[in-house]
C-alpha cells in the first residue's frame, strides 16, 4: 500500500477517535461520577455555629420558696399558763364537813378599812356609785364579765340579787381541793379575798354554782382567759389543787392567750 493511502487511513482513524470521545462527554446516558468516600468527606472542613458571647446558661428550675411556720407563741415566767404548771393535779376530796360557816362570817372587814368586803367589791366594779354614808353602795352599773350585758344595781329587798359577789374559786370546790387543811383564819381570808371576787349578773352567778372551769364556764368567750388565770392565781396563792379535768380545761382555753398573766394579789 502507498504511503498516501496509510496516511489516509491514520487521519481518518485519529478523527474517529476525536468523535468518539467527545460524544461519550456528552452522552445523556453517561453513568453519573462516584459519591466523594467518607475518607474524603473526613477531609472537608467541618462547619461549627458558633456560640454568642452574652448567652446566658440556662438556670435548672428551682422549686418554689418554702415558708417557715412562724414559731408559736410561748408563756413568759410571770403568765397563767406557766403558773399552772405549778399546781398541783389530783381527785377530789370529800365534801364531808362543808358549811359556809367554814370561811368564816359573811363579808367581814378583813382590811379594816371600816367597811364590809361586799361593798368594797361592789365600790370598786360598780360605775357611777351613789352612797350612804362612806361604805353602802345604794345604786351604780355594772359592766358584767360573765355575760356582756350592762345590769342597773339598785340597793333593796326586791333589786340588790341582780348584781352579786361572786367567788371565782367557789368555797365548795376549794373545800374540796384544799381548803380543809387550811386555818379558819386563812378560809377566811380566801372568802373575802379581792382576787377572788367579782361583781356579776346575779342568774350567771346562780347558774355557776360552784363549778370550776371543767364544768362552767362565762358566756363571754372574750372574758375566759382573763377568768380561768384569776382561778389559777387563787388557787395558787391558798395551796389549793385542781383536777385533771380542771386543769385541761384551763389550760386549752390558755393555749389561745399563752402570754395571759396571773393577777397579782
Amino acid at each position: 500500500m502507498r504511503g498516501g493511502a496509510w496516511l489516509l487511513i491514520v487521519v481518518v482513524a485519529v478523527i474517529a477517535l476525536i468523535s468518539g470521545a467527545v460524544g461519550g462527554a456528552q452522552n445523556p446516558n453517561a453513568e453519573p461520577a462516584a459519591a466523594p468516600t467518607a475518607s474524603a468527606r473526613s477531609s472537608a472542613p467541618s462547619t461549627v455555629s458558633p456560640t454568642p458571647l452574652d448567652a446566658a446558661p440556662t438556670a435548672a428550675p428551682q422549686p418554689p420558696p418554702t415558708e417557715t411556720p412562724s414559731a408559736a407563741p410561748t408563756a413568759s415566767a410571770d403568765s397563767a399558763l406557766a403558773l399552772l404548771k405549778t399546781l398541783p393535779v389530783k381527785g377530789r376530796a370529800p365534801k364531808t364537813g362543808y358549811e359556809r360557816a367554814q370561811f368564816g362570817p359573811r363579808w367581814k372587814d378583813v382590811d379594816r378599812n371600816g367597811c364590809d368586803t361586799r361593798n368594797d367589791i361592789l365600790a370598786a366594779q360598780l360605775t357611777d356609785i351613789t352612797r350612804r354614808g362612806r361604805c353602802v353602795v345604794l345604786s351604780g352599773t355594772l359592766h358584767d364579765p360573765y355575760s356582756g350585758s350592762t345590769i342597773p344595781f339598785v340597793r333593796g329587798q326586791d333589786t340588790s340579787q341582780l348584781v352579786q359577789i361572786d367567788h371565782v374559786v367557789a368555797l365548795s370546790d376549794a373545800w374540796q381541793k384544799g381548803a380543809q387543811a387550811l386555818t379558819p383564819e386563812q378560809r377566811t381570808a380566801f372568802a373575802n379575798d379581792p382576787l377572788n371576787l367579782l361583781a356579776v349578773d346575779g342568774s350567771a352567778n346562780a347558774a355557776k354554782r360552784d363549778g370550776d372551769a371543767a364544768t362552767w364556764l362565762p358566756k363571754t368567750k372574750g372574758f375566759r382567759c382573763a377568768y380561768v388565770a384569776r382561778q389559777v392565781a387563787v388557787k395558787a396563792a391558798y395551796d389549793l389543787w385542781v383536777t385533771q379535768a380542771e386543769h385541761d380545761a384551763i389550760a386549752q382555753i390558755l393555749a389561745t392567750c399563752p402570754a395571759q398573766p396571773a393577777p397579782a394579789r
